[in-house]
């Protein structure tokens, strides 16, 4: 039995996503080093007098700041530690995708080509505001204070970290995917504007065609019946003709005689 298009990719992304997530959670220090690099740049070059660099170690993030705690002794730099993965799960999501969608390998290659990248920049946007978070809420007046001098409120904060956290990781992956397979997902929902407008197209032609046919015999010619035993139409201005016996001329009894 053959499947169909949608049954061959429902079944090719139940194995293809498992195994992408396998293969994230197993590289996933590699995997977090671009996000860690990123969000080196953007947090030093932001925060300069905040921020004095953002250390990869494995999957994690480890961000030192400038900010001084404690006295005497006991006195040292914060350092914040920030969980990458929890914003690059949607790395794993667009390669099972990806991978289940039939294109050929140089398609599939140019997919990842662009792809990634955007999605590195949306793990990296989570991680930069998971550690505003923690600067504003986490790090006590030292990191509220360090950030209200640069204009940076709490609720600006909140809402850039909710949107890395909530919308960015589910709802990127995906619409790459479908903005980079649409012809795919034409033909897998059968659907099409050009076939659409096509039908559309044709069918008032036909309708037209349907209309100027003849229709029901009440609105169109009447044609009399020639079988045998029945009265048939003389010539022109002439009565019926009645059949004659044999032998004889047959008699017109409307007409001249």
């Amino acid at each position: 039995m053959q499947l169909s298009p949608l049954r061959q990719f429902i079944l090719a992304a139940v194995l293809w996503l498992p195994a992408s997530f396998f293969l994230w959670a197993v590289f996933a220090s590699p995997i977090v080093w671009p996000v860690a690099r990123i969000a080196d740049l953007v947090l030093t070059g932001w925060l300069p007098q905040v921020v004095s660099g953002v250390l990869h170690n494995v999957a994690r993030l480890e961000v030192e700041t400038r900010l001084l705690t404690g006295t005497g002794a006991r006195a040292g730099l914060i350092v914040l530690e920030v969980n990458p993965l929890i914003y690059a799960w949607c790395l794993p999501l667009f390669a099972g995708l990806v991978m289940a969608t039939p294109v050929s390998a140089r398609r599939r290659l140019l997919q990842f080509a662009i792809g990634l990248p955007v999605l590195w920049l949306v793990a990296s946007w989570g991680a930069v505001f998971d550690t505003l978070k923690l600067l504003m809420f986490d790090a006590g007046p030292l990191g509220r204070g360090a950030l209200a001098a640069r204009g940076l409120s709490a609720d600006a904060i909140a809402l850039g970290y909710q949107f890395g956290y909530l919308i960015l990781p589910a709802v990127t992956p995906v619409a790459l995917w479908i903005v980079m397979n649409q012809r795919f997902l034409e033909a897998l929902l059968g659907w099409r504007e050009d076939d659409e407008s096509a039908t559309v197209g044709t069918t008032a032609p036909a309708a037209a065609t349907a209309a100027a046919e003849p229709g029901a015999p009440a609105g169109g010619p009447s044609t009399a019946s020639t079988g045998p035993g029945s009265k048939g139409s003389g010539p022109a201005g002439s009565g019926p003709v009645d059949p004659a016996p044999p032998g004889q001329a047959p008699r017109n009894q409307g007409g001249l005689r």
